[in-house]
């Protein structure tokens, strides 16, 4: 049986590595849905990202055409639920248990095995808020997956880059 996995995709520049996930768990064999907040959307395409699933992309979950009640239907439909990539506010919002978009909701109402997987430049993701927050989604039973160092989006160098994105794979897989 194929593995089910939501992918959701929050608004950092590391937005267009979520294709290179699809395309590693299509390619395994997996059925993926996918989910963008609103501003991802402004990163990385919902019809590349379709094109790749093979399935629609939800962003909205005032959206008339869910009329399943999106969040509860993907979160139920899931496997396993990978955030890739995670920016700051979104930990911020999971760790609050605020559900005020499509991506949130699913996650919150998800009994399925959830990892988060950061993406920012160094100083947010070493910030205390940030850093308590990852604390807060462990204690609830996330697995947090990276961030790695190396060459971020700014042109610095440091802690804050989307792990690979093969490890994603494979963790969703699991």
């Amino acid at each position: 049986m194929a593995r089910k996995v939501l992918l959701g995709v929050s608004a950092s520049i590391a937005a267009y590595k979520a294709c290179l996930i699809v395309r590693g768990l299509v390619k395994a064999g997996a059925e993926v849905r996918c989910v963008l907040t609103p501003n991802a959307a402004r990163l990385v395409s919902p019809l590349t990202l379709a094109a790749l699933s093979r399935s629609p992309v939800c962003q909205d979950m005032w959206d008339p055409s869910q009329w399943d009640m999106a969040h509860l239907a993907l979160s139920s439909w899931a496997d396993r639920v990978l955030v890739a990539p995670a920016t700051a506010d979104l930990i911020a919002r999971l760790a609050g248990g605020r559900a005020s978009g499509l991506l949130e909701a699913a996650v919150l109402a998800s009994r399925s095995p959830v990892a988060v997987a950061p993406a920012m430049d160094t100083g947010m993701w070493e910030h205390p808020a940030t850093r308590a927050n990852v604390e807060r989604l462990k204690s609830f039973g996330a697995v947090i997956l990276g961030p790695e160092h190396g060459e971020l989006a700014s042109g610095r160098v440091g802690m804050g880059r989307l792990a690979d994105t093969e490890a994603l794979v494979r963790w969703a897989l699991g």
